[in-house]
């Protein structure tokens, strides 16, 4: 429970509004912080331009999505819009994203995305390569003018913890919370002169770095395959391959009499996988490390007591929240290695859920926990460097199978003997060691990135606090 005492001040000047949120959210701590500041400040939507002036979302519409990218543009909804690797995102139908009525919906670079439907606040900073994707009317846009203002300085500002509270102070609904462009339109942005072009330049080498992050670790899935003459399935090509109906299979065994575990796509994969040399999974990795985490009662504590402990849900994000989750409570079992592959291991089998889906623990990643939904597959390095396993594990050829051996009614998990007899090709040693340091380097990149985009914020909230 949250009490806060604030004066009958803040309630009058607020239009006499009774709902606790404009005054437990900080929101009008940082309208009055900002109004001490000697500075020049602006409206944000005379600081935009486009589209309805810059500042919107869209209207809500059906999303009809097909499998073939000839056929559909990537389509990014408010979760998703958090990914750090967005090389799978859903495809919407491309009549549709075209269309007078969503063609608005189109990123264009330097626009600062606002998740403003269920949670409210989150903010993505867009991206050259991100240029191709629409988003969802979930998601607001607000698009700087560079000739009023820079873009970096701009997202810097709304997503600092001056900006947010301002952004979010608008917030209606019971269940389901939303903002509207309205709501910040009238929004007051400090100007800083030469820091803004500071902030600005640590905003561009922060995306460059990102921008690398996402290339490479592409790069090195495709040298993973190319290195041994195959290459990565698509979704349409596993969507179109045939049914999982209507087949015959000699089980030999009682290991599962479930269909999909043996359905023909999967035989298929694995036939094309073995054609070369290639090794089970649980060959490669270290023994006893394909499995889960344990089971731990969650007891909340301040961050100085406590590791944060991500879930499946933010374990792609680019920046992580999870939750702070004392250490007494805590075993040893919840860290991994540098090199740990993380797999979301419980889920359902929605063609765009995570579940089965990699992730690669490296740098910061190494110390945060990992709840007991998330699969461990750490690679002996004398067999193969864990960089050049991530390489596989994360490929569309890699997710089909794992979803292929779920076991379960609602929430799948993976069939622990199915598991590790996934064969995984095994290149050249001297290859190995060029996919893995590709790895390396795409998520030195990403913290980097991650780190250069911390720095600029905290630039504007120091800025702000010395000046007020």
């Amino acid at each position: 429970m949250k009490v806060k005492s604030i004066p009958s001040s803040w309630i009058s000047r607020d239009g006499l509004r009774l709902d606790c949120n404009p005054y437990m959210s900080g929101a009008l701590e940082a309208r009055i912080r900002l109004e001490k500041l000697s500075c020049r400040k602006e409206r944000l939507a005379d600081l935009t331009c486009g589209y309805e002036g810059g500042i919107y979302n869209g209207p809500h519409f059906s999303r009809n999505y097909v499998e073939d990218a000839d056929h559909g543009v990537p389509f990014l909804g408010s979760s998703s819009m958090l990914r750090a690797d967005l090389s799978y995102l859903p495809f919407l139908r491309r009549k549709d994203a075209e269309s007078p009525k969503l063609s608005h919906l189109k990123i264009q670079p330097g626009m600062t995305l606002i998740s403003c439907s269920g949670t409210i606040g989150r903010m993505v900073f867009t991206r050259s390569d991100m240029s191709e994707i629409y988003s969802s009317q979930h998601i607001m846009k607000v698009m700087p003018d560079v000739a009023k203002i820079s873009a970096g300085f701009l997202y810097a500002f709304l997503s600092s913890k001056h900006g947010v509270p301002m952004v979010t102070s608008g917030t209606y609904g019971s269940i389901i919370q939303s903002i509207e462009p309205g709501h910040i339109a009238n929004l007051h942005v400090p100007r800083m002169g030469s820091k803004e072009d500071e902030i600005e330049a640590i905003m561009n080498e922060s995306t460059a770095n990102v921008i690398r992050y996402q290339e490479l670790v592409c790069l090195a899935t495709d040298k993973f395959f190319a290195s041994v003459g195959l290459k990565d399935i698509t979704t349409s090509e596993w969507n179109l391959s045939g049914p999982d109906i209507g087949f015959q299979v000699n089980v030999g065994n009682s290991n599962s009499l479930r269909a999909l575990n043996f359905n023909p796509r999967y035989e298929a994969l694995k036939e094309t996988l073995q054609s070369v040399p290639w090794k089970p999974l649980a060959k490669i990795c270290e023994s006893g490390t394909l499995t889960r985490g344990g089971r731990f009662k969650r007891i909340d504590a301040g961050p100085e007591y406590s590791r944060r402990l991500i879930g499946q849900k933010h374990l792609f994000w680019l920046q992580p929240e999870g939750r702070w989750i004392a250490r007494t409570a805590l075993d040893t079992d919840v860290l991994v290695e540098p090199g740990t592959v993380l797999i979301a291991a419980r889920g359902t089998l929605g063609e765009h859920e995570l579940y089965s889906r990699a992730e690669f623990a490296w740098g910061p990643g190494v110390e945060l926990a990992y709840s007991e939904d998330i699969l461990r597959a750490r690679a002996d390095e004398s067999i193969m460097p864990r960089g050049c396993l991530f390489a596989f594990l994360r490929s569309e050829t890699a997710f089909r199978m794992l979803r292929s051996i779920s076991v379960g009614s609602k929430l799948q998990d993976h069939h622990h003997i199915f598991r590790a007899l996934i064969p995984v090709p095994y290149p050249p040693m001297k290859v190995q060691q060029e996919i893995h340091s590709l790895v390396v380097e795409a998520y030195e990149c990403r913290h980097r990135g991650v780190a250069l985009e911390n720095q600029a914020r905290s630039l504007v909230e120091k800025a702000i606090e010395e000046n007020s």
